[in-house]
């Protein structure tokens, strides 16, 4: 008998417990700061070549750079035997460290650079729909935020590479159309979730 009170009691405290731990995802959205050298990715908003505020490479090769990353910030708030995480995730676009050449910014290019923070947004989506799809517990959540974040940066590497590489630094043109194609169908997709 007092085990079976002892296995209800554990029963009782594991569903407690477990529902006192809590993880929310967030996507940091930010107006444009007309001071700042950040821009936060804007689905309403597409680069101009005045963003791009860095001192072009005279060694490099390309005609433009974006240097663009995401993120995320988490907070943990603790009450009570209450633990609340917040993921904050956020895409970012460096003005100080995008940069274009005198005589390259052309529309084309325009569109090339931006495709680059597309697709840097579009591993952004993925790294918040996988923490969506995880569970968490008080002991990994960390951990497991980190290991996905670690998975989606190097989605990211693989993704421009795949894009500069096919399309040459957008000199193929045929390959330019075909990835912006699949880029747009990509945030179109995004923008239904």
């Amino acid at each position: 008998m007092i085990k079976k009170y002892f296995l209800i009691i554990f029963c009782l405290v594991s569903i407690t417990a477990r529902a006192q731990f809590t993880v929310t995802i967030k996507w940091l959205q930010v107006s444009h700061l007309n001071n700042s050298d950040t821009l936060y990715y804007n689905t309403d908003k597409k680069l101009t070549w005045a963003d791009f505020k860095g001192r072009p490479d005279a060694e490099s090769p390309a005609a433009a750079v974006t240097e663009s990353g995401f993120g995320y910030r988490l907070n943990m708030n603790g009450v009570n035997n209450r633990m609340d995480v917040v993921v904050t995730v956020f895409c970012y676009f460096d003005k100080k460290k995008s940069w274009v050449k005198k005589d390259m910014d052309t529309e084309y290019a325009l569109t090339h650079e931006q495709h680059h923070y597309d697709i840097t947004y579009i591993n952004a989506c993925r790294f918040i729909n996988k923490l969506k799809q995880t569970t968490f517990s008080k002991n990994n959540y960390s951990r497991l935020v980190e290991k996905i974040y670690n998975e989606y940066i190097e989605s990211l590497g693989n993704m421009q590479d795949a894009y500069d590489g096919q399309t040459a630094n957008g000199r193929i043109r045929k390959q330019q159309l075909t990835w912006n194609k699949k880029i747009e169908d990509e945030l179109a997709a995004l923008a239904t979730h």
